[in-house]
């Protein structure tokens, strides 16, 4: 399909702030068979958003607009899409209710809104806008006009690229002119597996159903596979959905953590907070990436006990326990001291479970036997130690998430090893 893309901002158009969300939406959208007809940055102006939105509809099949969502004066955008397409603003309750509550959980706290910010405004959309994430705080809506999609994202880059993955391709993938059906998604989330893997395993299913629409995603360090169903009722949709999910989950086993809005982290969060374990983090090479992952997850505290960036050989010894006999005779790089760290971290904290990473990030470090990109994962669940190699490639940074990831993975891993072996 041809698409277009519009950002919307005086913050852009001054230079101020960089347009990184439209160079996100062309590549994306490119990546998965989709042309960009044009891009166009315009300011907070009501004449021009209405005018670039009514040129843009007449030569693309799908657009995309970013910016202008929010509740201060100079946000515009509704209001210019209102008029220019005729389509009177509308009051959601559903998104009323969540401003009205957000006012009192702030008002309780003491805080103290800006002077021209008016959250109830967020509440008001163009007739016949479809919430995108309604069960989410974050601006972002569809509506069809004449036939054609237009979305409508917030200019915050992390919302705007999470709606962009999370719905509008997975929107655009089923996109059909003129079909009347119910359309159900839904969005795995995999670790460990390549994208013509997860297709090799599952893409069977969408070739001998036209009802099933699958695409794929890599999300680096991660693979996502987006799931549409059809029906010509939204029972007949959910159930479909429903079947498909079943097999995907078969096909892809222990590789696929999680679905739609989860995260690695939050995963291994529920796990360990169902079981009634702590965690303690050992890192060397990640510099403390797992533990931020860990903690970006809200109520991460009841779980999470705390962690050693134990970088140099001497914090190693003192803080975890490793002897320097060890470390010279395996390398600081070694199961031996990755099993070590565990278990020290372990008795540091007091955890159940203690984790603990080490290896070469590179560029430089390397060597013949343990070249750029090895990793070692210690693992201590409570008195069982173990222990994993692994052996990376890509940039620095790339072998430090593809590190944060795998250590979180193979916690995962473990406690469900273990809830199945308790029965």
């Amino acid at each position: 399909m041809l698409g277009e893309i519009i950002a919307i901002g005086d913050e852009l158009t001054s230079g101020r702030i960089l347009n990184l969300t439209s160079h996100f939406a062309a590549h994306h959208l490119f990546a998965v068979g989709h042309e960009i007809v044009a891009m166009s940055t315009i300011g907070d102006s009501p004449e021009l958003i209405g005018s670039a939105l009514i040129k843009a509809l007449e030569r693309a099949d799908f657009v995309i607009v970013t910016g202008g969502l929010g509740p201060t004066s100079d946000d515009l955008t509704n209001e210019a899409v209102a008029s220019a397409l005729n389509r009177p603003p509308t009051l959601h309750p559903e998104i009323l209710t969540k401003v009205e509550a957000y006012l009192a959980e702030t008002a309780v706290q003491g805080q103290v809104r800006a002077v021209g910010v008016s959250l109830e405004k967020l509440a008001w959309l163009p007739a016949g806008a479809e919430v995108l994430k309604p069960e989410s705080r974050m601006a972002g809506y569809a509506l069809v006009h004449n036939g054609k999609p237009i979305f409508f994202l917030p200019g915050v880059p992390e919302q705007m690229k999470e709606l962009l993955t999370d719905s509008v391709i997975p929107r655009l993938s089923a996109w059909r002119p003129g079909e009347s059906r119910a359309v159900r998604q839904r969005l795995f989330r995999i670790f460990g597996l390549s994208e013509s893997e997860v297709n090799r395993r599952v893409g069977h299913l969408e070739a001998h159903n036209s009802m099933i629409r699958l695409g794929y995603y890599p999300v680096f360090p991660e693979v996502h596979l987006n799931l549409t169903s059809l029906g010509v009722s939204p029972e007949e949709a959910e159930g479909l959905l429903a079947l498909v999910e079943a097999k995907i989950r078969e096909a892809l086993g222990l590789f696929m953590y999680g679905a739609d809005g989860d995260t690695l982290a939050a995963v291994v969060g529920r796990l360990l907070g169902s079981r009634g374990l702590t965690l303690g983090l050992a890192e060397s090479c990640t510099g403390g990436l797992i533990s931020q992952q860990i903690t970006a997850v809200a109520g991460s505290s009841a779980y999470y006990q705390g962690g050693v960036c134990a970088y140099s050989n001497a914090l190693k010894n003192r803080a975890l326990g490793v002897t320097p006999e060890t470390i010279a005779r395996q390398g600081a790089v070694s199961a031996a001291v990755a099993e070590d760290m565990a278990c020290g971290i372990r008795a540091l904290t007091g955890a159940d479970l203690g984790l603990a990473v080490t290896g070469i990030a590179g560029p430089a470090g390397g060597s013949a036997e343990k070249p750029v990109g090895t990793v070692f994962f210690g693992l201590d669940l409570q008195g069982e130690v173990v222990s994993a190699r692994y052996q990376f490639a890509g940039s620095r940074e790339e072998i430090q998430a593809l590190s944060a990831h795998t250590g979180l993975d193979l916690v995962r891993r473990k406690l469900l090893e273990q809830s199945q072996a308790l029965g």
